[in-house]
């Protein structure tokens, strides 16, 4: 048994995916690097992936598919896993070296201490192509350092802060309790994968060290704006899935409640800004259907989402009231550096 499995799903990744994979290699005979071939077609990446699997036996296994999206590559790597915990890296992304060690030995002390660990969390770079001040999400001001804590020892997250896939590692058991099964085909589902195990979490461990870097900005990513406009059905998919996936305004521990329904907000407030940036009369119509199906499906949920700052701000009337709403998300997007 591994002590942590690393699935990096992979479609025509052949230009950046060996980055991805020489960061992962530095952990040794303790971790599994399950490189994920989702179908690709247009080059030579399957070939890749058996490369490294040939050179490195016992640490990489090529995984290959029809295609199915980051969630059917995603699925492939959990039901694969040998590891005791679990990782996804996408095939863009890196990891920082001594970051990576420190994360292992983390690990180990729980495999091997008297204390156990549903998840770790850790900070991540935005490595924002272009840009000379990279962003480093931490979470020093919400999670207790250096010790196992619960959700009742979390303290207030900023705007603008969440828990991503770039920050966590689950123990791959937990991951399976849950059943999580991300869907197919379908863009974003990074959002599930954090999200829906959640009330699932008991104990869990801040490591404060910039390990994942998150790259952003080729014109094609799936986080490109005018890419995620383009899917905004797919955005609100994953929103309606999330929304469906337990009643959050019946979970019994208030803080982790309040995380989720922030999460939540966050969520309806993507969907709503894509469908007003993209001046579509049939967007905004989806933006007003949303926000009708969580009214009907949990009018607590909905009159928490809606009158909330957020959701006011994503509501106001007429054209001045979208123009207010885009220089806000415009602000926004400056400070916390995303997209």
């Amino acid at each position: 048994m591994k002590l942590l499995s690393i699935a990096i799903p992979c479609y025509n990744s052949a230009e950046y995916m060996e980055n991805c994979i020489r960061s992962l290699l530095p952990g040794g005979d303790e971790v599994e690097i399950l490189i994920v071939d989702d179908g690709s077609q247009k080059d030579n990446t399957g070939e890749i992936a058996d490369r490294y699997a040939a050179e490195y036996p016992g640490i990489c296994r090529a995984i290959h598919q029809e295609n199915g999206g980051h969630g059917a590559a995603v699925n492939a790597g959990l039901r694969e896993a040998t590891g005791i915990f679990f990782k996804v890296v996408d095939s863009d992304d890196w990891v920082n070296g001594e970051a990576y060690v420190k994360v292992l030995d983390t690990l180990r002390n729980f495999v091997y201490g008297k204390d156990t660990l549903d998840m770790l969390i850790t900070n991540f770079v935005y490595e924002k192509q272009g840009a000379r001040h990279k962003k480093v999400m931490n979470y020093r001001m919400a999670l207790p350092r250096g010790t196992v804590f619960t959700w009742n020892d979390v303290k207030v997250f900023i705007a603008g802060q969440y828990i991503l896939m770039h920050s966590v590692i689950y123990r791959t058991g937990l991951l399976r309790e849950c059943r999580l099964e991300l869907p197919e085909h379908t863009f974003y589902v990074d959002n599930i994968f954090v999200y829906e195990p959640l009330p699932y979490v008991k104990k869990m461990y801040y490591l404060d060290v910039n390990f994942y870097r998150y790259f952003i900005g080729r014109s094609d990513q799936s986080v490109n704006e005018q890419v995620m406009i383009g899917r905004i059905d797919q955005q609100l998919r994953v929103t309606k899935l999330m929304l469906d996936s337990c009643d959050v305004t019946r979970l019994q521990n208030r803080k982790l409640r309040h995380y989720m329904i922030r999460y939540l907000e966050i969520m309806m407030v993507i969907c709503s800004i894509l469908a007003i940036k993209s001046g579509d009369p049939e967007n905004m119509e989806k933006k007003h259907d949303i926000w009708e199906y969580v009214r009907k499906k949990n009018f607590a949920l909905w009159f928490r989402l809606r009158w909330g700052f957020l959701g006011q701000g994503m509501n106001l009337p007429g054209k001045s009231g979208r123009s207010l709403s885009i220089m806000g998300y415009k602000i926004a997007q400056k400070f916390f550096g995303f997209n």
